[in-house]
């Protein structure tokens, strides 16, 4: 399955990379819906209803109500999103006291949030005339799988004399205002708002900033282009086939995946990091184009803004609709969780549904622009302040790849999002070089192409190098004085790795001969404690023991024999077989 969801994000990788106007794909995780419902779709399958995720006890306890909650492995419930209320307007809930939860980054309310895994009690004091209580729970809860549930409301009814306590997902008779005959059933209204909301989400997508710079560009083309009103129709309702058929088609391959097994939801491309990277060089060579460093051809850049009415222009109108999605789809704007969460939990048809108003009203504004006459009559008129105004849309393609680096140096690691701003550097490289052989040599193949491919080539694979060696297992000890004494007294060898991110020789001497299998062989078959110490930081201990060795910074390599001999000094310039050597002769 894993394979399956690997060419899944594969191919869309190999998407953002070929089309120069693709962005972000949403961090936000999509609102599950509650509900019987939930669990009975196919595509849903690996995630729990609401009510057997979170299991509620309630115990009557004096004056206070004790409400404990059993929560299932790899999900759990936020402690602010929980409200209580009387049913009954005589009945008094006092200030509720709450466990210490954990505090974690959710992505969705982008803040630190306390949650809690495993169970959790809150005591909830009360005073009452009446020998009964009924109280409304709310709260809100997710599954680390990526997916959250909407606010869920249970209804309490207690007997005081008795303490039976009746947990209903459904008010009494008594809480419930009312429902007349006629009034439309609630999957009704559910469904008509939510489309209400996908509508709505769709319309504010178009002011995100990683599509607002390509879809204004699109605009002010028709200022350029003095087209007929009945064909800037057709070309409207092109772009608006585009926009909806890819979000469909996005959303159809996240129902497959899911209902192969796996458990994604909404912007799981964004959960690999090679898809990320991808999208990190493609907005930052974007905004290279934007700012007018680099021309990436008029049939790419152009999309969509060809004057004529031919077919290929219908094309690029639709292409353009393509990838302002793709560039739109990782973004949850206002009103678009609920629709999400929504259409994930419901049968393919209505979740393709949702999606498809979703696209709808994202290209709204661009359907009334090319529809509305004195819409479009009323855009500036072209002159050089557009040019001007293209290159400032440059600076959200910049912020946005900036932002796919802090999302993939969270995922990963510090070294991998610095060989992403190096990658960075090639590709700039790589442009200057390719400018510089054209310049020479327009048709030709010359030195300057052929290097501009290798540091192509090397921005692609020196992220993945970093990537892989992430995965290595940390395979050495962090220094302290009494680690080394209680090893130096049982008469242990030890090898200490003096060292700083900022020191690029000690960088080096890892990369190119502290990391190798062979390097941790040698450690292992002569049953060496390798002993790291990290002067990234000041630290008084690395400081002393650099001083005992009469040195003032980093790198300093340390090599204590087996008994109570002393440690032997490491040049500070190392070669693998060097190392191996003095390790394999430590006996």
């Amino acid at each position: 399955m894993n394979k399956l969801l690997n060419k899944s994000l594969w191919l869309l990788t190999c998407l953002a990379i070929s089309l120069p106007s693709i962005g972000q794909v949403a961090l936000t995780k999509g609102l599950q819906s509650s509900g019987t419902d939930f669990f009975a779709q196919d595509s849903s399958a690996e995630f729990l209803p609401v009510e057997q995720a979170y299991q509620l006890a309630v115990s009557v306890e004096e004056n206070q109500l004790l409400l404990n909650w059993t929560i299932t492995d790899g999900y759990y419930l936020y402690r602010d999103r929980f409200k209580f209320n009387a049913v009954d307007p005589n009945s008094q809930l006092q200030q509720p006291t709450f466990q210490t939860g954990k505090v974690k980054w959710d992505e969705y309310f982008e803040a630190e949030l306390e949650v809690y895994y495993h169970s959790t009690m809150v005591s909830l004091p009360f005073s009452t005339p009446a020998q009964q209580i009924e109280l409304q729970i709310e709260s809100q809860s997710c599954a680390d799988a990526g997916l959250c549930y909407p606010p869920y409301k249970q209804w309490l009814t207690i007997d005081l004399s008795s303490g039976s306590v009746d947990i209903s997902a459904q008010p009494s008779a008594s809480a419930r205002t009312g429902n007349p005959a006629n009034q439309p059933s609630t999957d009704q209204v559910s469904l008509a708002w939510i489309l209400l909301f996908a509508l709505a989400g769709g319309m504010i997508l178009n002011l995100m900033p990683c599509v607002f710079p390509v879809l204004s560009i699109k605009a002010l083309s028709f200022t350029q282009n003095h087209q007929s009103d009945k064909n800037k129709q057709v070309h409207g309702l092109a772009y608006t086939a585009g926009v909806v058929s890819t979000f469909v088609g996005i959303a159809t391959l996240m129902l497959i995946l899911r209902s192969a097994g796996e458990a994604i939801g909404w912007g799981f491309q964004l959960q690999s990091p090679a898809f990320i990277i991808g999208l990190i060089y493609l907005f930052f060579v974007m905004g290279l184009a934007f700012s007018g460093y680099v021309e990436i051809g008029a049939g790419l850049m152009s999309l969509g803004q060809s004057s004529t009415a031919n077919g290929q222009s219908l094309t690029s109108s639709f292409m353009t609709g393509v990838l302002a999605t793709t560039v739109a789809s990782p973004c949850t704007a206002p009103f678009m969780g609920p629709a999400l969460g929504y259409a994930i939990s419901q049968p393919s048809a209505i979740a393709l549904l949702v999606f498809a108003f979703l696209g709808l009203g994202m290209a709204l504004p661009f359907i009334l622009l090319t529809w509305i006459p004195g819409l479009s009559q009323r855009l500036p008129k072209p002159g050089q302040w557009m040019d001007t105004f293209k290159q400032f849309l440059a600076f959200p393609l910049y912020l946005t790849a900036v932002w796919l680096l802090w999302v993939a140096g969270r995922q990963t690691s510090i070294d991998v999002a610095a060989t992403v701003v190096i990658g960075l550097v090639l590709i700039a490289m790589a442009i200057w070089l390719w400018k510089l052989g054209s310049a020479n040599q327009p048709k030709k193949l010359n030195p300057s192409k052929c290097l501009a491919v290798a540091c192509l080539a090397a921005a692609i694979a020196v992220p993945g190098l970093a990537m892989s060696a992430d995965d290595q297992p940390q395979r050495w000890e962090a220094y302290s004085p009494e680690r080394l004494s209680q090893l130096r007294a049982e008469g242990k060898p030890v090898f200490i790795n003096l060292t700083a991110d900022w020191c690029i020789t000690c960088l080096a001497n890892e990369r190119v001969a502290l990391s190798s299998a062979a390097f941790y062989q040698a450690l292992d078959t002569n049953d060496i404690t390798y002993l790291k110490g990290d002067w990234t930081d000041s630290d008084p201990e690395i400081t002393a023991l650099l001083n005992e060795y009469q040195r003032s910074g980093v790198p300093l390599y340390l090599l204590f024999p087996k008994g109570e001999g002393k440690a032997q000094i490491l040049p500070q310039i190392l070669l693998e077989t060097t190392v191996i050597e003095l390790l394999t002769s430590i006996k």
